[in-house]
């Protein structure tokens, strides 16, 4: 099992380095790189290289980029890539710099490649229910568009408003209406790729269905970047509910809140959203928002449904979580649909980073009961607070375990303990069924834990793959696998 170091804490301020001065074949390396492109697509300043060298992720050890380039189109990308291969320099893709797993995170001697520039939506086809986005598209722009037609992207990962397609993609993002209409690569047909040696692959279909070969798209969605740098991708769109109804349930315990979620499944009703907040949770969107939500229950369930029927299906759930002691809003709560938007901007929590660690578990729905009652003794036997949102509906919680700040020279263990806590709900989280990420990805952090979940014959087989795809090992090294 990973240690309990302070390593591991999440402090995006720790390892500040000042940028080396490139060596003579560096030097060359960026002439020939910047050659092929215009004015403005390459920096190095170290203002430049400090922000781009990570994302929102915890920092176990700060590397500067050699640069910052951004690809304006396809053939810059391929040009980029190719001048890479050549000096073997690696290449850290990067969308918006929203991945909370140091996906993005720069490495040694590598390139940041910013692909946010690429944000056009070339196609957007009302009738097959389509669209064709460059990877910089950012999400909820695509939504805005897809909304003119009646139609709407699925995915919506809390950070809808600022995270990227090709971001989404990379990590195979979930978000709230998951627990319906899945994960990105449930909405991915087909991408676009530019490959380890500068070519171009085109993967998949344009229609909803299509069995031939090995599926190349399943598998570079969700790969990190460190397969293929995506360029093109081609998604399925859904139209918009004609109805949408959201109810808002609150308990006086967390558990009994978990249940709800249980209950709600037994009673045949497949929402939308079904988010799962708990005591602290509620306290924080107080502070932030000048609530009351704490003095009505102690955790807080939401729950959507959409479509035709959905004001049926909302009567069912309503009546089903009041029988099992929710006070549960009225009918088309406009406070229960203000809750869904709190809840999409909960992210994130208000205390200094490095006293704070969480993660992305997923446990089968049957545990979630089991699984929040053991993060509540967690807490408690090592000394800390607990906060949990989870997306409920498919048994993926975020919780978070973190103190108010420390001297260490009065609590010296302090940050072990933090620590201690979370590499203990990750072990429990498996022996339970469950996984260590259910959205974020590995990334850097997360490597710690993998072979914990995954046996040494299946990373094997990784990283053979990783090798066929990318011989050098340039595309987003340590990550992932």
């Amino acid at each position: 099992m990973a240690g309990t170091s302070e390593e591991s804490i999440n402090t995006r301020t720790a390892g500040h380095r000042e940028p080396s001065r490139p060596s003579t074949g560096q030097q060359v390396f960026l002439a020939e790189l910047a050659a092929g492109l215009r004015a403005g697509q390459v920096a190095d300043d170290e203002e430049t290289l400090t922000v781009y060298s990570v994302d929102q992720g915890p920092l176990l050890e700060r590397h500067l980029p050699l640069a910052v380039v951004w690809a304006e189109s396809v053939e810059d990308v391929q040009h980029i890539v190719r001048s890479c291969a050549a000096h073997q320099v690696p290449i850290v893709a990067r969308g918006a710099g929203t991945g909370v797993s140091g996906g993005a995170h720069a490495t040694q001697g590598c390139i940041v490649l910013g692909l946010e520039r690429m944000n056009r939506i070339l196609d957007l086809n009302p009738d097959d229910e389509t669209a064709v986005v460059e990877p910089g598209v950012i999400n909820a722009d695509l939504n805005t568009a897809a909304a003119e037609h009646g139609l709407m992207y699925a995915p919506d990962p809390a950070s809808y408003k600022m995270s990227t397609i090709g971001g989404n993609v990379a990590t195979n993002a979930g978000g709230l209406r998951c627990a319906k209409y899945g994960v990105t690569r449930d909405s991915v047909l087909a991408l676009d790729v530019v490959m380890a040696d500068g070519s171009l692959m085109h993967t998949g279909h344009q229609t909803f269905k299509g069995v031939a070969g090995y599926d190349l798209t399943a598998l570079l969605v969700g790969s990190e970047g460190t397969l293929g740098i995506v360029v093109g991708v081609t998604v399925r769109l859904k139209y918009l509910p004609r109805e949408i109804h959201t109810i808002a349930a609150f308990y006086q315990d967390f558990r009994s809140a978990a249940a709800g979620v249980l209950a709600v499944g037994k009673a045949r009703v497949q929402p939308a959203i079904m988010e799962l907040l708990d005591n602290g949770t509620l306290v924080q969107l107080d502070e932030l928002n000048g609530g009351d939500l704490q003095k009505r229950g102690k955790s807080l369930l939401l729950i959507q449904t959409d479509g035709f029927g959905a004001a049926a299906e909302a009567d069912v759930v309503r009546q089903v979580l009041a029988d099992r002691g929710a006070t549960v809003t009225t009918e088309a709560s406009e406070e229960a649909e203000m809750l869904v938007e709190l809840r999409r901007n909960s992210r994130g929590v208000e205390v200094d980073d490095e006293f704070r660690v969480g993660e992305d578990i997923a446990v089968p729905r049957s545990r979630l009961v089991d699984f929040v009652a053991e993060l509540e003794a967690m807490a408690a036997r090592f000394q800390v607070r607990l906060k949990v949102v989870a997306h409920a509906g498919d048994g993926n919680l975020h919780p978070t375990f973190w103190m108010d700040r420390v001297d260490p020279a009065t609590d010296a263990d302090a940050l072990q303990r933090l620590n201690a806590a979370l590499d203990e709900s990750i072990r429990v989280g498996l022996e339970m069924g469950g996984t260590i990420t259910g959205e974020h990805g590995v990334g850097q952090y997360k490597l710690r834990w993998l072979g914990l979940e995954q046996p040494e014959p299946v990373r094997e087989l990784q990283r053979r793959i990783k090798e066929l795809f990318d011989p050098q090992g340039i595309l987003n090294p340590g990550k992932a696998i």
